[in-house]
């Protein structure tokens, strides 16, 4: 039985927990947020018409299979703690021009119908062989990548890739260069560039292996928690205490103690004993583990290519709107967004916030956190990190965040979804917000920009494990449950 300290309690640092403790192992999770949960928090607000509450991080559940592998892997069903409901719509997207909407669904013979009936004939052809080919590069993914360590490079070209698989990864290719090369409507082609921003990426840059992303969550379906998704943490919460852990939350680890290549333990704010260890895995981005807790100015290198962040909007709303769960309202020119979100640092063009953005919308049709007659509005557009560099943005000055709020609400209202005179309230998030709220360095939501090759799971220490959507297999719930599988099965059971 190995003596193993879980940096952070986000999903991945719970699961990881969670599935260690089963197999026999003493685990402690230091959290420093009073709260467990890291990037999928929530918020109430309290009103004369009743309370509204918001999911404030990921507000669609995706590979449900994940979880339920997970919840197995420590003695449990997922139905015992957390309600299912899925979605359909999945996502509505509004183009602009006219406002064409099309409702993605986990049927593909179903979508590519709504494709053809929206876009004509030749866009469902063009959109049902893209989707072969994202078959592909999925089954490959899921199959090499997903659910193994990768370490470095010299993993991913070792790997016994299939002819097939390798013409349909297209390495070097982006995901912009696909949907060019698949799609002639520009209206799918925005569509595809979208899930570029699902790993913080822009879609010119972004490998276009990324079309994994959007086959697996048009063909296994998105879901909805009933209660919010932050009864996912909840419900990790008590599987861990269930299991023995020890949880510890407004506890901050300082240091991660790690003497002759092997790691010992962890130093803790405000206290003078080292907590020894005998594996520490740190459930935090990987530029504050290599920056911070054990600074490795090597391992630094690659982590300077930072995500994009999101700036989002709170809202209470009287009345109905009639809009779907998730809400994709596009802008006339995606290019111009992504040149003010990721700037031009080689050149000295500075970051800046979008004048014209994407925005998401995601209305939950859930009693239990809306009073009736309202809804809570979570919006969210891309934006860049918080921070002083070519590539940032300084949220704090005052009054940047007031006003792009008004921005954004013009927006809404130019694509028909005016709610400025319906407002009960408004909360403002920037992405200095979540910087101080999870330790997410710049607010940046994915750690570094997506792409194939992202921080080793194994750390540069003996016994040091890295966990979470920074590191591999990458960002989002699903993934970043993978990776706590991936570092429990490396780890092994304590009768080992």
């Amino acid at each position: 039985m190995a003596r193993i300290v879980v940096v952070g309690a986000g999903v991945g640092g719970l699961a990881t927990a969670a599935r260690l403790a089963a197999t026999g192992h003493e685990v402690t999770v230091f959290e420093q947020a009073g709260t467990v949960g890291g990037k999928l928090g929530r918020y109430v607000h309290d009103t004369p018409a009743g309370a509204f509450h918001f999911d404030t991080g990921p507000s669609l559940l995706t590979l449900p299979e994940v979880f339920h592998d997970l919840f197995e892997a420590t003695g449990a069903k997922l139905d015992e703690y957390l309600d299912l409901t899925p979605l359909d719509p999945i996502v509505r997207h509004v183009f602009p021009g006219g406002g064409t909407a099309l409702d993605s669904c986990a049927d593909p013979t179903e979508f590519a119908g709504r494709v053809g009936a929206a876009f004509g004939d030749r866009a469902a052809a063009d959109w049902q062989r893209l989707w072969r080919r994202a078959a592909r590069v999925w089954g490959a993914s899921q199959r090499d990548i997903l659910r193994r360590p990768i370490d470095s490079p010299l993993d991913l070209a070792a790997l016994a890739w299939r002819l097939g698989d390798l013409a349909a990864i297209a390495p070097g290719r982006t995901l912009r260069g696909l949907g060019r090369r698949h799609l002639a409507d520009p209206r799918l082609r925005m569509l595809l560039d979208r899930y570029a921003t699902y790993t913080g990426a822009d879609p010119r840059r972004a490998p276009a292996a990324l079309v994994a992303v959007p086959y697996a969550e048009l063909a296994f379906g998105g879901w909805y928690l009933r209660g919010g998704l932050g009864t996912l943490a909840d419900a990790l919460l008590t599987r861990c205490l269930d299991l023995g852990v020890v949880v510890q939350t407004g506890t901050a680890v300082t240091r991660i103690d790690a003497a002759g290549g092997r790691v010992h333990g962890v130093r803790l704010a405000g206290v003078a004993a080292p907590v020894p260890a005998d594996v520490v895995v740190a459930n935090v981005d990987a530029l504050t583990l290599y920056r911070d807790l054990l600074p490795s100015p090597r391992r630094l290198a690659g982590l300077t290519d930072r995500s994009l962040a999101g700036f989002v909007l709170l809202l209470g709303v009287a009345g109905e709107s009639g809009l779907a769960h998730h809400n994709v309202f596009f802008p006339r020119d995606y290019d111009a967004e992504f040149d003010a979100v990721f700037g031009h640092p080689g050149r000295g063009v500075r970051a800046r916030p979008a004048s014209d953005p994407t925005v998401f919308v995601t209305v939950a049709d859930d009693p239990a956190v809306r009073p009736a007659g309202h809804e809570a509005w979570f919006v969210l557009v891309n934006a860049p990190r918080h921070g002083t560099a070519t590539g940032a943005v300084d949220w704090r000055r005052p009054g940047l965040a007031d006003a792009y709020a008004d921005r954004v609400l013009d927006v809404l209202a130019e694509r028909g979804a005016d709610v400025r005179d319906r407002l009960v309230f408004r909360e403002v998030r920037t992405p200095a917000d979540l910087d101080a709220a999870t330790g997410a360095p710049g607010g940046a939501i994915y750690g570094t920009a997506g792409g194939l090759l992202r921080p080793a799971n194994r750390g540069p220490a003996a016994g040091l494990w890295l966990v979470g959507g920074s590191g591999h297999p990458g960002g989002g719930l699903p993934m970043v449950t993978l990776s706590a599988q991936i570092v429990a099965d490396a780890i092994g059971p304590a009768w080992e």
